[in-house]
């Protein structure tokens, strides 16, 4: 099925379930990270990341070389990726090391689509549409609201395990990974968008990314060794959620804008404060449960289809009806581009206005 401007549909909203299954199999990794208690998390953060990126090169190494060209053409752009790449799984799990697993993948995540849209404004010009606005207020109302309830909780029956300094060093962590989640996502957007296969452009990033952790992986990563379950976390983490689920991911971005993606992601919060109460034992309070039922509203607005205007064609064997300037009803729709965000709206995809 295509939209009325010939932009197939089908993939927009595969798109979307493509992002959504990443966001679930992300949403484990804190959890995961649990189970291997002597490991600290600038390690894991280095595993996952670092053993997952390399892995996405080596599998899109024949397409990485295929477009070696159009890549060195966009290397600024690349780098910039690979930085972000490089960053971010160590802000990411330190900020779940010092907030806890709930609210450090909270402010992590919730803050990815306001960077995400302030960079694509700011770079791209990018309109952003009212669909967008209404769910990034609704999701980043209830991770605000999810984070509270973690903080408040862990206030009341925990105190002094878990200092104020360090919580707000934590949120602080969990900010510097929010944007830095946005600004590879962005990346590897533009990258696709310029002509470059999903595949390889993640496995570029990615693979530059990884290789900027392999020395915190050198020099922190020993207790990864130290027992099979730390050993097993580890492979876990790289192969599960960062490998499959960055080329999930990668797949995502190849049919939605980047904004849309973190705004989709939002649901990794949620399933990461589920699981951190049934498996790790966290409590969720209330208010915190109002918050992940906004972020499934938020996920709903964004992934809803919407009513796609028809395109009228003059099927008639007498002369067709005129546009504006005197031009055919067909030749001037045919010959007039519409935004992206148009094309969003028009084929019901997320993002849409």
């Amino acid at each position: 099925m295509t939209g009325p401007v010939g932009r197939p549909a089908r993939p927009v909203g595969m798109g979307s379930l493509c992002v959504l299954l990443a966001s679930v199999l992300w949403g484990t990794t804190g959890t995961a990270a649990t189970f291997a208690p002597g490991v600290g998390p600038l390690a894991i953060g280095a595993v996952a990341m670092g053993l997952g990126g390399l892995l996405q090169a080596a599998v899109a190494a024949p397409r990485i070389a295929g477009e070696a060209s159009a890549l060195r053409e966009r290397r600024g752009v690349v780098l910039l990726g690979a930085l972000a790449v490089g960053v971010y799984p160590l802000a990411f799990y330190s900020s779940m090391h010092l907030a806890g697993v709930a609210a450090g993948t909270v402010v992590s995540i919730g803050s990815a689509p306001l960077a995400s849209a302030l960079v694509e404004r700011v770079v791209d010009k990018r309109r952003l549409t009212r669909r967008w606005t209404a769910a990034a207020v609704l999701g980043l109302s209830g991770t605000a609201l999810l984070c509270a309830a973690e903080a408040v909780a862990a206030a009341d029956e925990h105190t002094g395990a878990r200092s104020a300094g360090s919580t707000v060093l934590g949120v602080g962590l969990g900010l510097v990974a929010g944007f830095t989640y946005a600004l590879y996502s962005w990346a590897a957007h533009r990258l696709i968008r310029r002509g470059i296969s999903s595949r390889a452009a993640m496995g570029a990033v990615f693979g530059v990314g990884g290789l900027l952790l392999m020395p915190v992986l050198l020099a922190t990563g020993g207790p990864l060794l130290d027992s099979w379950s730390n050993t097993a976390v580890g492979a876990y983490m790289s192969l599960v959620p960062m490998f499959l689920g960055y080329v999930l991911f990668g797949w995502g971005l190849a049919h939605v804008p980047a904004s849309t993606a973190t705004t989709l992601s939002l649901l990794e919060s949620a399933v990461a404060a589920v699981l951190a109460v049934l498996v790790v034992g966290e409590r969720i309070p209330a208010p915190g449960w109002i918050g992940i039922a906004l972020v499934v509203c938020c996920l709903a607005v964004l992934t809803m289809p919407t009513r796609r205007p028809a395109v009228r064609e003059a099927v008639h064997d007498g002369p067709a009806s005129p546009g504006p300037a005197g031009l055919p009803y067909r030749e001037y729709h045919a010959s007039t581009p519409l935004s992206e965000e148009a094309r969003d709206g028009l084929v019901g995809g997320a993002g849409g206005g």
